[in-house]
C-alpha cells in the first residue's frame, strides 16, 4: 500500500552530495560511498545495478518469475528476497542487493510486476500494483524463498525485506513460506490472527509517525494480532518521526538519518537471525 503520490517522487531528490573525485572513484570500482549517496544519484545507482545477474524460475504453479541475484565473495551464505516498492524493480532496488552482497549475503531481487521497465509516474505505478494478481503474487514470493533456501551455494538461512509494497509483500512471503527473518518498511500489515499464525521467523517493521497510510491505528492492530497468533516476542516495531518513504533517498520525503537508522538496525537484525 503505498499513498497518492507513492513509495517517494522520483522528480524530488533530496541534498545528498557527492563529490567528483567519490563518483569517479566510486565508478571506476576503487572506492565505497554509503548506500543512500549511490541510491540518490541515478548514475551511481545504475552502476551499482550492473553488479546483479539475471535469473528467472518456474513457480510453484509452473509460471516464470524473473529477478537478479548477486552473490559475496565468501560462499556459502545467508539468503535475502528483496520485494521493490510500487515502481517495480529498478536500479534501485538492484543496487540494495548489490550492497546487501558486499555485506555477506546472496540477495535476490525479484520482479513481482514482469514489466520490462519499472514505473515512472504515480498514474504508472498506480496502475501495475491495482493489476497485480494476488494468487500469482503469493505464487511467485513463495517459490523465491524456497529458491533462495535451495539455492547450492546458500546456507539454510533465507530472510526477507520489502518497502511500500514491497513491505507488505515482505510479510505475505513469510506467511506463505518459511523465513527466519522478515523485514518491513512502511508496508501495509492488516493480517488476519491465523494468517500470522504462519509465520516461522522473527519480524523487524520499520514505520513513520507522519505516515497518513500505514499508521499508528494499522500498526497497533497488528501488534495485537502478532500477540493472539502468539508471536508477540518475536516482533520488532520501530517508530520514526518521519513520513512514508522515509527511507527512499530519490523521493522528496527522504529523511537521512532516519533511513541510516533503520538500515543499521535492519542489517543487525540479519546478522543476528541469519549468521
Amino acid at each position: 500500500m503505498c499513498t497518492l503520490d507513492g513509495c517517494g517522487s522520483h522528480a524530488d531528490m533530496p541534498p545528498i552530495f557527492v563529490s567528483a573525485t567519490d563518483r569517479r572513484a566510486f565508478l571506476a570500482g576503487l572506492g565505497a560511498l554509503p548506500l543512500a549517496a549511490v541510491l540518490a544519484d541515478p548514475v551511481l545507482a545504475q552502476a551499482a545495478a550492473a553488479k546483479v545477474t539475471p535469473v528467472s524460475i518456474t513457480t510453484v504453479m509452473g509460471k516464470p518469475a524473473k529477478g537478479f541475484i548477486a552473490k559475496p565473495a565468501q560462499l556459502p551464505a545467508p539468503a535475502i528476497v528483496l520485494i521493490h516498492e510500487w515502481w517495480g524493480l529498478n536500479d534501485q532496488i538492484k543496487a540494495v542487493a548489490a550492497d546487501l552482497a558486499d555485506k555477506g549475503y546472496i540477495a535476490i531481487a525479484i520482479d513481482l510486476f514482469g514489466k520490462d521497465e519499472p514505473a515512472t509516474t504515480a498514474d504508472e505505478a498506480k496502475a501495475q500494483m491495482a493489476a497485480l494478481n494476488t494468487e500469482d503474487a503469493t505464487d511467485a514470493v513463495s517459490s523465491w524463498v524456497y529458491y533462495a533456501r535451495d539455492l547450492q551455494d546458500a546456507t539454510d538461512k533465507v530472510g526477507t525485506v520489502g518497502w511500500c509494497f514491497g513491505g507488505a509483500w515482505s510479510l505475505n512471503a513469510s506467511i506463505a513460506a518459511p523465513v527466519d527473518a522478515t523485514v518491513i518498511y512502511y508496508g501495509n500489515v492488516t493480517r488476519t490472527v491465523s494468517q500470522l499464525e504462519n509465520l516461522k521467523g522473527p519480524v523487524l517493521g520499520h514505520f513513520g509517525t507522519l505516515d497518513q497510510s500505514i499508521n499508528k491505528e494499522m500498526v497497533e492492530g497488528f501488534e495485537k494480532n502478532m500477540a493472539a497468533a502468539g508471536k508477540a516476542d518475536s516482533l520488532t516495531v520501530y517508530w520514526y518521526d518521519a513520513d512514508h518513504a522515509f527511507a527512499n533517498p530519490t523521493g522528496s520525503r527522504y529523511d537521512a538519518a532516519d533511513a541510516a537508522t533503520a538500515w543499521q538496525r535492519t542489517l543487525d537484525f540479519y546478522t543476528a537471525n541469519l549468521t
